[in-house]
């Protein structure tokens, strides 16, 4: 039952080591370390083919840049586990998370565990992954990283080059192949947060495409999730003059609460456009004063 662990690397070399190190205590006997050099510039090559030399658990893949996907997709291709999961290498993992967590795999696909301050999971299996999709709200957290998988899913998956929100466009895919969804409250991935990160410096056309990738899912949607879409086509809208994707969907205002409800008044009477356009002052009215 062999684990196969892809970290893609890229200018990390301050964090590159605590996460390496936190993997390999781990305490998983037939475990495998992808370390994926996607063309780092700095001293990121050196210190894997370092990591390799001291632990033969460890196999270094030195690639030309080609961006966080296809750095796990390189991995992807050579991982030889029946389970498959990814690390980022400026995050690490709480000290024996791997052990309990592949205990629970039996016949599941995927397992998703919790973040550490951000994210915490009820025990639970899904033998529907569209309930998985809208009753633990997955549209949020759609991140390769806290997850175990049966490797197998991604036999003809891949995550796609050259877009943001990558794991948006991929998990939808590996849901569709996959029976049966399992998550946890045990162990903790911990992830750090990078000011400089796409989720924090996202512009205009970069969450178009996040809004794009939703849309493009075919995944089932309800009125939470549908105002989820909504959060983000406003932010379209005000970023690119705008833009506009989203479908016209009825809400169910009797259902909501508060914010929520108040936007779903104002959609269902006025439209989403109008919707945007107060958002839009709203958000001139909240900017700080120089």
């Amino acid at each position: 039952m062999k684990l196969s662990v892809v970290i893609p690397v890229y200018k990390v070399e301050h964090t590159l080591d605590r996460c390496v190190r936190s993997v390999l205590q781990q305490h998983v006997a037939d475990m495998e370390v992808i370390l994926v050099d996607d063309g780092s510039p700095d001293r990121c090559p050196q210190m894997c083919e370092e990591w390799a030399a001291k632990d033969p658990r460890i196999h270094v893949i030195h690639k030309q840049n080609g961006g966080l996907s296809d750095a796990r997709n390189a991995g992807i291709d050579v991982a030889q586990g029946e389970f498959i999961t990814f690390v980022d290498s400026d995050d690490y993992i709480s000290p024996d998370t791997y052990p309990p967590l592949l205990a629970m795999m039996g016949d599941a696909d995927i397992l998703e565990y919790s973040i550490a301050a951000r994210l915490s999971l009820l025990e639970r299996t899904y033998d529907n992954t569209n309930d998985y999709w809208t009753d633990s709200k997955a549209y949020t957290h759609t991140y390769a990283w806290n997850k175990i998988y049966r490797r197998s899913l991604f036999r003809e998956i891949r995550y796609p080059k050259g877009k943001v929100f990558e794991d948006v466009y991929t998990l939808p895919k590996v849901l569709r192949s996959a029976r049966r969804v399992v998550t946890t409250g045990k162990g903790f991935y911990h992830y750090c947060y990078n000011p400089q990160g796409i989720t924090a410096t996202a512009d205009g056309r970069e969450l178009a495409m996040l809004l794009e990738a939703h849309l493009q899912s075919g995944m089932p949607m309800d009125d939470t999730y549908y105002l989820y879409l909504l959060n983000i086509q406003t932010d379209v809208w005000e970023r690119t003059n705008g833009a506009f994707k989203l479908p016209v969907w009825r809400l169910q205002t009797t259902r909501l609460h508060g914010a929520n409800k108040l936007k779903a008044i104002v959609v269902n009477k006025l439209g989403i456009i109008t919707l945007c356009r107060i958002e839009k002052i709203l958000h001139y009215f909240k900017k700080p004063s120089r």
